[in-house]
């Protein structure tokens, strides 16, 4: 993928479709330490041990839709292929997390990309799901969450779309900020 705002996306919409009432995202960008790493944790269904194992199996996948997943495939070797990591935990009725890291620098590192524009159209799915979104960027820090927006637009509905499209601005914003 050109961004890694759509991997982001790709894996919360796993999170959603495995009925997740949370999906926490966060992102850590350490310049000092040359490390951009992107977790992704969530409430919903969870996979048993055997779906775990081949969780990364392109050929894994739990839609009906098609015969392929490539979302958790191609955010490993995205991350193996830039110097960085990738782990993968669940808990059958838990919940699920993701995380993969990156050299910051490493040319290869596809970049950052529109973060306003996935949280938006996860906030815009057909599922009510409350999403948490911080991101770090050395010392600076910028916390998203829906519950704290919700609460503040009292006769609004989140999915309206002025108000989604104020929030697509205010996270790209403040994301360009912490730079």
């Amino acid at each position: 993928m050109k961004e890694l705002s759509l991997h982001i996306l790709d894996l919360a919409r796993n999170s959603i479709d495995a009925e997740a009432n949370v999906v926490k995202i966060k992102i850590v960008e350490n310049t000092n330490e040359d490390l951009l790493s992107i977790e992704i944790e969530d409430d919903g269904k969870g996979m048993d041990e055997e779906l775990l194992e081949k969780a990364t199996d392109p050929f894994t996948t739990t839609r009906n839709t098609r015969k392929v997943g490539l979302g958790l495939p191609l955010a490993k070797e995205a991350a193996k292929h830039c110097g960085g990591d990738f782990v993968l935990q669940s808990v059958k009725g838990k919940g699920t997390r993701v995380y993969f890291s990156f050299k910051h620098s490493h040319i290869d590192r596809a970049p950052l990309g529109d973060m306003g524009e996935s949280i938006m159209s996860l906030i815009n799915s057909e599922r009510n799901v409350d999403i948490y979104y911080e991101h770090v960027y050395n010392s600076n820090v910028f916390v998203f969450d829906t519950k704290k927006i919700k609460n503040m637009l009292v006769d609004l509905d989140i999915k309206n779309p002025q108000v989604l499209i104020w929030i697509k601005e205010y996270i790209n914003d403040n994301v360009k900020k912490l730079q």
